[in-house]
């Protein structure tokens, strides 16, 4: 069920990032042995890695109740209704996983050999830091492979995957079971024990050798190799923040509904996120900017240093190729295809101004006006019949009387009545005529994430008033990420949260509900509704849409129905490995 990855060409990989090597030359054939002599080439195992990273942004959203694609046919949409199968599936990270981790193996078992600097402390350090990136790296798979193929076996136990910890050559038998999860989880946690005692907390340069981190003063007290190694140029790449935030997440998942949860392994999850939120400055540090990440502190970022609300991303973009989000998910009157398309379902999540959801009694809602006095988060996200975007604030026109491009059902245009706004920069200009790009950056892990990790553990863990060993509790976190988006420079008493405070089932429905909009398409809501093991028919629920021409409001109830089965809580493992290893058992129901 693993690929036995032959060491070919990886220098190549390095530098051009591309998995696929036709004819190459015989100087371009590395062995093993070469690394040791080689340093570029060994880090080059290492670089491998991160370009097989699975993107941030897959969406996955367009399976879900979040969102359809107007690409019908497209892989997300068969999905969706009824053609996911363990021989089609596009949420598969099943052997891109297992590839990354054989040259993570075999760096690990390989690094010590490697001459990385002349210089021995140097050499020390390099060894010591591209280590930790490796544990950290095979923790970030082994989360990917648990949530996405972990689950009920066909023996009916709780499994997670194949633990492979060392480099397999065609010697050794691939014929290998499936681990427990616990056991899968444990094996992360020991991964990243091990990243986070290699890596500095974050890689900044330093001016004294007194600000040497502990864990490095006996390795050197050199200014000049410490930042060499561990300094500024090595950012973006794993440290021991980014374990962290990884050590959060998997906790999160193995206390989750769907994976055997207890009070113990949401106390877990809860303190693991809680050392980010503690890290960044509190509760009260929650980023102000941070719920519009896609869109600000883009610009001004030097040196591999990251936004306020970034633990991790991806390298800043400043190419032509940095108009792909607003090419694929513009309307077509801004040049784009239009090809995320928010459902009515993910509309009517968001609250009012005032913080109550639409249905509440409270809330003044108007069907007649739905889109006046809402949360402001849904002006950030969604474009919406009659709201603006773009370079020149053009009014963009959903409705199926519309004679734009834009209009419901034309060419490459909405099926629902809204288009993604989230994740564009609306200072693009796609015309071919004047095209202007900008810098982006792919995030890879963000602080609100943690904090609603936290909030999520802490409330299933301690009550919604609950702290722990903290000073905060679910409704503090809560409290401050409403805040951020209804009101911020402003007194805000927000009613509907003092009302969910005394009940821990409604603060749970709440803390999932900011979890879907503050995250909403970065590819979570596939994974999340699977772990929170929601109601079937919440899993099915029909994608809905809503078509507005001026004062006559006509709803779309049934824009895509969904078709998934109840063992599709849990992913498949992939066909072609079941059939060929007897000792790799398939989840229940897939076939």
């Amino acid at each position: 069920m693993k690929l036995y990855i032959a060491i070919l060409g990886l220098s190549a990989i390095a530098l051009s990032g591309c998995r696929k090597i036709l004819n190459p030359e015989p100087e371009n054939l590395k062995t093993i042995e070469q690394a040791y002599t080689d340093a570029t080439f060994a880090q080059g195992i290492l670089i491998n890695c991160y370009n097989n990273i699975p993107s941030y942004y897959d969406n996955s959203e367009q399976a879900t109740d979040d969102a359809v694609t107007n690409q019908l046919g497209s892989a997300y949409q068969q999905l969706a209704t009824g053609a996911w199968t363990s021989s089609n599936n596009p949420v598969s990270l099943w052997n891109q996983s297992y590839e990354a981790m054989q040259y993570i193996n075999l760096f690990l078992e390989n690094s010590a050999k490697v001459k990385f600097a002349a210089n021995v402390e140097v050499n020390t350090l390099f060894n010591r830091r591209f280590r930790g990136e490796a544990f950290g790296l095979r923790a970030l798979y082994y989360y990917f492979l648990l949530r996405n193929h972990g689950g009920v076996a066909s023996n009916g136990q709780l499994m997670g995957v194949p633990l492979v910890t060392k480099y397999q050559t065609v010697a050794d038998d691939f014929n290998q079971p499936r681990a427990s999860f616990d056991d899968c989880v444990k094996q992360v946690y020991r991964d990243l024990d091990s990243a986070e005692t290699y890596l500095p907390v974050e890689y900044n340069d330093i001016s004294a050798a007194a600000q040497i981190p502990a864990a490095f003063q006996s390795y050197t007290q050199n200014v000049d190799n410490y930042n060499r190694v561990m300094g500024t140029a090595a950012r973006q790449f794993v440290n021991g923040l980014i374990a962290k935030a990884i050590r959060a997440r998997v906790a999160l998942l193995a206390a989750s509904p769907a994976f055997a949860p207890s009070a113990a392994k949401w106390q877990v999850a809860a303190t693991a996120a809680s050392v980010l939120i503690d890290y960044r400055g509190g509760v009260n540090a929650l980023p102000a900017t941070g719920g519009t990440y896609y869109a600000t502190d883009v610009d001004n970022q030097s040196n591999g240093s990251n936004p306020p609300e970034i633990i991790w991303r991806a390298n800043l973009s400043s190419s032509d190729l940095s108009n792909q989000q607003e090419a694929q998910n513009f309307p077509p009157s801004l040049f784009g295809s239009g090809i995320m398309n928010p459902t009515q379902n993910l509309v009517d999540a968001f609250p009012m101004a005032n913080g109550y959801p639409i249905s509440h009694p409270n809330s003044a809602y108007n069907t007649a006006n739905p889109y006046a006095n809402r949360d402001p988060r849904f002006r950030n996200y969604i474009i919406y019949d009659g709201s603006t975007a773009g370079v020149t604030n053009a009014v963009i026109r959903t409705g199926s009387s519309s004679t734009t491009a834009d209009a419901i059902n034309k060419p490459n245009a909405t099926r629902t009545g809204y288009y993604m706004k989230k994740r564009l920069r609306m200072d693009v200009n796609r015309n071919p005529s004047s095209l202007n790009p900008k810098n982006h950056y792919i995030p890879r892990i963000r602080f609100t994430e943690m904090y609603l990790a936290y909030a999520e553990a802490a409330n299933e863990a301690y009550g919604p008033m609950g702290t722990g060993s903290k000073s905060y509790s679910a409704y503090d976190v809560i409290k401050a990420i409403r805040k951020r988006a209804l009101s911020p420079n402003a007194s805000f008493a927000d009613p509907y949260l003092e009302e969910c405070k005394a009940d821990q089932s409604k603060m749970r429905d709440l803390i999932r509900n900011e979890r879907r909009l503050e995250l909403s398409f970065e590819s979570f809501r596939f994974w999340d509704l699977r772990r929170w093991k929601v109601d079937l028919t919440k899993l099915n629920e029909t994608a809905r849409g809503l078509d507005v021409n001026g004062s006559v409001i006509t709803p779309l109830d049934n824009v895509e129905v969904r078709s998934f089965q109840s063992y599709m809580y849990y992913g498949p493992i992939p066909i072609s490995e079941v059939q060929k290893y007897s000792q790799l058992l398939q989840n229940q129901g897939w076939r």
